[in-house]
């Protein structure tokens, strides 16, 4: 069995962004040689996730609106964990959405359904964060 490991690097302009990153994902199977076997990506941020989902527009913007409800950035005084931060909604929101996705390797290709595409959520950007690519096989 053999195993590939690489760290993609991310910095959104604003707080919060989905970026479909399945050909980032892909280029690194591509890159490990590994034909079959499982593919793990995760976030290596607690205020940033990696989930699978449609690419789709609309669905991205419902995302947006439903995590703002059930954690709302503001007011800043209503999260406990915001005294030297004002991040306590995005550690809620990364919670929600996930850490990781394990992906099958068949063929040297990624093994998702029709629709589905890998995503890195930020849900407090500005800044330089990673996601992790740990791919195991042969």
């Amino acid at each position: 069995m053999r195993s590939y490991r690489k760290e993609l690097w991310f910095e959104t302009p604003a707080r919060r962004a989905f970026i479909n990153i399945t050909p980032q994902v892909a280029a690194c199977l591509q890159e490990s040689g590994i034909r079959e076997g499982l593919l793990l990506c995760n976030a290596m941020h607690i205020t940033a996730s990696v989930f699978i989902n449609d690419d789709e527009s609309g669905l991205h913007q419902d995302f947006e609106a439903w995590l703002e409800q059930l954690a709302p950035e503001k007011p800043h005084s209503r999260y406990r964990h915001n005294g030297y931060e004002d991040n306590g909604d995005a550690h809620l929101k990364r919670q929600i959405m996930g850490r990781e996705v394990v992906v099958a390797v068949t063929d040297r290709k990624l093994d998702l359904g029709p629709w589905e595409q890998i995503f890195y959520g930020e849900f407090d950007g500005k800044r330089r964060k990673r996601v992790l690519v740990k791919i195991i096989g042969e």
